[in-house]
């Protein structure tokens, strides 16, 4: 049953993939079509969806009742950092790859995979605890995430302005608009029912578009692209191994240390986001940076893939704990 719910969720997705690889193919996609859908993307649509959906799912009281299981999402992410960092030094990752490792390793897809997953698996019941990693996902991937990636730009490597640091890049559109939703939420500020209306329409093409970007940058790059090289092979099992493993060693020490009395819906499903593919927009933040798009598509494509593999076997090892 699990195995199939995982392919339902999945399936979408690799659908819209080969949607944009299709279309690319019959030549309905020029070549500054990918720049502007990136920049649409990142500027304008993610920031509507980011807040959005800040307001739908989260309240005052679930966002304070919740705050205490932050420690948990929260050190392993930082766990995460510290070593998808450590293996960028020992592997001598390019530039240009830097970043995007470290965000596949560390940054999960939980908002256009997570979330349908988690409603799939366990059902509207387990939102508020969904909440709690998709915050701490969001501030990571935004507030540093990106700025790896935007740090790493090889057309900036050898020259001047590497050291200069962007100020516009610690607070990207996404992350602003998640600043706002929270603001919002903790004021009480209303929004009125057609900025809403809008703000959801806009954020709802996000996940199609991001998908579709994917498929015109594969069919670009041609299927060789998808394989499974030493960075590639590295960054999947930071994914799918390192990250749920780290995470289920905070659960086991939280309990079994310090006494912790952790629901086991909240354990299930902190693990299993934990586990998502890459982020869908991961392509387009390489692109954005002069990056190697064709690796953070390589990333997403097969990441995206497997996880129809992974969730099922995660889901009998949660089991145990």
């Amino acid at each position: 049953m699990i195995f199939f719910q995982s392919i339902q969720s999945v399936i979408s997705i690799i659908l819209m993939i080969a949607l944009g690889y299709i279309l690319k193919g019959q030549g309905w996609f020029d070549e500054k079509f990918s720049g502007s859908i990136s920049s649409l993307i990142t500027k304008v649509a993610l920031p509507a969806s980011i807040f959005v959906s800040v307001l739908k799912n989260l309240t005052k009281g679930t966002l304070f009742q919740l705050s205490g299981s932050l420690i948990y999402p929260v050190g392993g992410v930082v766990i995460s950092y510290i070593i998808a960092y450590l293996l960028v030094k020992i592997l001598k990752i390019r530039p240009g790859r830097r970043g995007i490792f470290m965000n596949a390793v560390v940054n999960a897809n939980t908002i256009f995979i997570g979330l349908p997953l988690n409603i799939a698996l366990f059902g509207d019941k387990a939102l508020p605890y969904f909440l709690v990693y998709y915050v701490t996902n969001t501030v990571s991937t935004w507030a540093f995430g990106v700025f790896l990636i935007s740090n790493d730009d090889p057309t900036k490597v050898k020259g001047e302005n590497k050291a200069k640091l962007n100020w516009k890049k610690l607070l990207p559109p996404p992350l602003l608009g998640f600043i706002v939703a929270i603001i919002f939420l903790l004021v009480g500020i209303p929004v009125p029912t057609f900025v809403n209306s809008t703000l959801t329409y806009v954020g709802s093409i996000v996940t199609p578009l991001s998908l579709i970007y994917i498929g015109i940058v594969l069919y670009d790059a041609g299927l060789k692209s998808i394989r499974f090289d030493r960075d590639t092979v590295v960054a999947l099992l930071g994914r799918f191994v390192l990250s749920p493993a780290i995470l289920i060693g905070l659960l086991v020490v939280g309990q079994n240390v310090f006494g912790a009395n952790l629901n086991p819906l909240l354990q299930q499903t902190l693990i299993v986001q934990s586990a998502t593919p890459m982020l869908a927009v991961l392509p387009i933040l390489a692109n954005e940076a002069h990056g190697d798009v064709k690796y953070a598509t390589n990333l997403v494509t097969t990441s995206t893939l497997l996880f129809v593999i992974v969730v099922p076997v995660l889901m009998q090892i949660i089991q145990f704990i």
